[in-house]
């Protein structure tokens, strides 16, 4: 398996390849799949137990942090797509072991991650998708899909357990990591994603990744250059 540091979203899903760092705790929106490149990977949850494994499956909202490892591959699943119905079926509220997800491989995550999930409501949907592609408002919003608002925050709670304010902070999320990979500075990934300030991105990196978009930059630009490279070469061809 290679080893060689990387960042890539695609469609319902995103992943990170390289070393761990001890983080700070945090909650994703998206489920998480750690999997160790030799040894084992090794989290802490909220009541302060340790899960070491060769493979970790971390639901969206589990509090936990990550400990240091040397080498991983990190997939961030979104509860939208398909793969996330495979993972709620199979892995329940808590950080569990997966040593059948070792061998997972960017196209089994690339091709269920394209397809809508089967199991969510067709409005939740509509409405996730409306909150990760631009700004709407909550009443706007709720019209969109033909709910009430109350009824379309009932709807997140019990399928997702998690609000839709937070989903719409992942979505904010994700165009910042692609502002920062085209090459815009932190300040000007905030502003186009829809933060305040860099501040406010700041916290949100923190509270949603553990860790800061100073920690991940030289990732995501190294990232970005091989994208650059092999599109090149591409040409050359």
């Amino acid at each position: 398996m290679e080893t060689t540091p990387r960042f890539d979203v695609g469609h319902g899903y995103a992943l990170y390849q390289g070393p761990s760092w001890d983080t700070a705790f945090h909650r994703h929106a998206a489920f998480q799949i750690a999997i160790a490149i030799g040894g084992e990977v090794g989290m802490v949850d909220d009541s302060e137990t340790c899960h070491r494994a060769v493979a970790l499956v971390v639901p969206p909202m589990a509090r936990h942090r990550m400990l240091a490892t040397t080498a991983l591959r990190v997939f961030f699943v979104e509860p939208r797509c398909a793969f996330a119905d495979r993972l709620r079926e199979r892995y329940g509220p808590r950080i569990g072991a997966a040593p059948e997800l070792l061998r997972l491989s960017d196209d089994d995550v690339r091709r269920a991650g394209a397809r809508p999930s089967g199991e969510l409501d067709h409005r939740l949907l509509a409405a996730m998708d409306a909150l990760v592609d631009g700004q709407v408002s909550m009443p706007d919003l709720s019209a969109r899909v033909g709910l009430s608002p109350q009824r379309l925050r009932a709807l997140a709670r019990g399928q997702l357990s998690m609000p839709l304010a937070r989903w719409r902070v992942w979505g904010r999320l994700r165009r910042a990591v692609e502002a920062l990979r085209a090459g815009q500075t932190p300040a000007e990934a905030a502003a186009v994603s829809g933060f305040s300030d860099q501040a406010h991105l700041t916290r949100w990196t923190r509270e949603m990744m553990g860790l800061t978009p100073a920690v991940l930059l030289p990732v995501l630009r190294g990232s970005a250059a091989e994208g650059d490279v092999d599109r090149d070469r591409t040409g050359e061809r």
